[in-house]
Formats: structure tokens, sequence, C-alpha cells
């Protein structure tokens, strides 16, 4: 190899070094990137027919990287979003091959060079208030389950945590023996805020921990699977789920929309500027690094224009279309 690192210490180092200390990067960042690199690897490996123990940097071409992005779009279903995350992940080993081997710096210019696909802008999907109400109040409150998932339920749609951040909450997170409680969320990038805890669901959680007898442990997750385990996202999708089943028996409009653990949060953040709570509190509030992020439920707000309009008293009548008297002008209004 002339001296050359072999793909697999270039792979380690990228894990072991640079992300894991030189970027001090998440556990669920490594896990992303380990998860994307793990499919690239698989793919390139079935493409040249080898192992991947087999292959090399050489054989993680431009025209490979592309094809696989491919793939993730046609095979696996893919949306845009989730190949540009995986295009980051290659990006970013790549930049650590350029910098450790500098014989792969062409492949690696190559494949830094790839763009992001630009994404079509959904519209935020959101819940009116009687459809959230009718989704906290399905799950059978008689079973152990049931008063679970309406609690996991109850904590996504007041607190706006995301799904990632409620199942990371632990006993010792919560202070609800104080006149106003709080609970405190781990969000993306390491990042903390507290926020306060509504007094349906402070006393969800006070007889959801009464229940499990969580007082002596402050490590212990809130929100459990069937065996005792932290409940996953996977599971977390499926109370919601449940709970549309059942939810749509009063509120039929539930059918007709992708309700998932996420829809909860942009509930909250709708109900929360539709009563007039300013951006910034609502930045905070949700942990979104950057004020942009938030602002997309103020253009979402459709009856927030609407009121707009009549407050601007906009008359629907048109104006009376320009005329240009200037010959240069008509010439350029006739092209």
């Amino acid at each position: 190899m002339n001296g050359r690192p072999s793909f697999p210490s270039l792979l380690e180092s990228f894990f072991r070094h640079r992300m894991a200390k030189q970027r001090n990067a998440t556990s669920a960042t490594i896990a992303s990137y380990r998860d994307a690199l793990r499919m690239l690897i698989l793919f390139a490996a079935d493409r040249a027919r080898c192992g991947p123990c087999d292959l090399t940097i050489d054989g993680l071409d431009r025209d490979t990287v592309l094809a696989f992005f491919d793939h993730l779009e046609a095979s696996r279903g893919n949306k845009i979003q989730t190949r540009n995350a995986r295009l980051a992940a290659v990006r970013s080993f790549f930049q650590h091959v350029a910098a450790n081997d500098p014989a792969s710096l062409g492949i690696a210019h190559r494949i830094l060079s790839i763009p992001l696909k630009r994404a079509h802008t959904e519209v935020t999907h959101h819940l009116t208030r009687a459809e959230l109400d009718a989704l906290i109040a399905a799950p059978d409150q008689r079973t152990e389950r049931g008063r679970r998932d309406r609690t996991l339920l109850l904590f996504l749609g007041r607190t706006g945590a995301r799904v990632s951040e409620a199942l990371g909450a632990n006993f010792g997170d919560l202070q609800l023996d104080r006149t106003r409680p709080q609970v405190l969320l781990r969000g993306k990038g390491r990042r903390e805020r507290v926020v306060p805890v509504s007094a349906d669901l402070a006393g969800a959680l006070r007889a959801l921990i009464a229940e499990l007898g969580l007082n002596r442990d402050l490590t212990s997750p809130i929100f459990r699977g069937a065996h005792g385990e932290r409940m996953t996202r996977f599971g977390a999708t499926h109370v919601v789920r449940r709970a549309v089943a059942v939810a749509t028996a009063t509120q039929p409009g539930l059918a007709r929309k992708v309700v998932s653990p996420h829809v909860l949060r942009h509930t909250l953040a709708m109900t929360l500027l539709q009563s007039g709570v300013d951006l910034l509190t609502i930045q905070a509030w949700l942990g979104h690094s950057q004020v942009a992020t938030t602002h997309r439920y103020a253009a979402a707000d459709v009856e927030m224009m609407r009121r707009g309009l009549d407050h601007a008293a906009i008359s629907g009548k048109q104006p009376a279309r320009f005329k240009a008297k200037d010959a240069v002008l008509r010439l350029l209004e006739s092209i």
C-alpha cells in the first residue's frame, strides 16, 4: 500500500478520533453517521462483488456514491432530507480521508463536490385542539399500558419535546414538587433546556412515577417498554398510531392526516403562536438553534394570515393596469 492508511484504519480513526475526540459529537450523531457509512459500504461491496473488508477508498468513487444515493431514494424510499443527511455523513468521512491520505485527494474532492439536493418545503401539519384532546383521551386508563400511553401523549403535546427528548428524559429531570413544575430536556447538539409542565401533565407524571416506583433511582427512564427498558422511537410511534385508531371515532379528520409524535410538537408550537406567544419564546421552548426554524409556524398559520387581511382592510378589487405613455416604456411593456 506504499505507506497509505488502509480503508479500515481510516474508518476507525474517523469515528474514534475525528468524531469522538476532535468534534466531540453526540452519540446520536455518531450512530447516524455510522449507519450511513455502513449502508454505503454494503452497497459498494455488493456493486464491486467483494466483501466489505476487501473495499478500498478507490472503490468508493463518485459514481459509486451517486449510485448509492439514487438507491436510497428509489429502492429504500428515502426522502430528499434523508438523502442529504446521509450525504453529510459521507462528506465528513471524505474530509477526514483528504486530510489523512493525500493519495486519495482526487477521489475525496470529487465526492465533496456532490451538491445537496434541493427539497420541496412541505407545509407544517398540526392538529386542532379537539383532535389533540381526542388523541390524549384515546388510551384505555384501566390498563397500565394505557396510563403510560396517555402520559407520553400528554408529555409530547404539552412540552413540545422531540420524541428523542421525551424518551431520553429520566425521573431526575423532573421537578414536580414545586409550585411551578418543570422538566429538563436534552436536545440536539447537547443543548439543554427547561420547559414548564402543565397541571394535567404533572398529575399524570406523579401517578406514573408512583405506579412504577421510580422515586429511588434518578436515572430511571420515565417512559418504559413492556420489559422495563427505555422505550424506543418505534414504540412511541406505535403509541401514537394506536391512539389515532381510537380517536378517529370521534374525530374523523384524523384519518386524513399523517400523525406522528413530531406532529404533537408542531401542534404545541401552533397553539403557542395563535395564543400570542412571540417567536423568540417559542424558539427557546422548542429548542430551535435559529429563529428562522420557528418562523415556519407563522408562515403556516393561514388563519393568522386571514386576520392580517381583515386588519389591513385589503379589498378584492384589482387596480387598473398601468399604461405607459412614453414610446420606450411602451416597447418594454410589449415584451
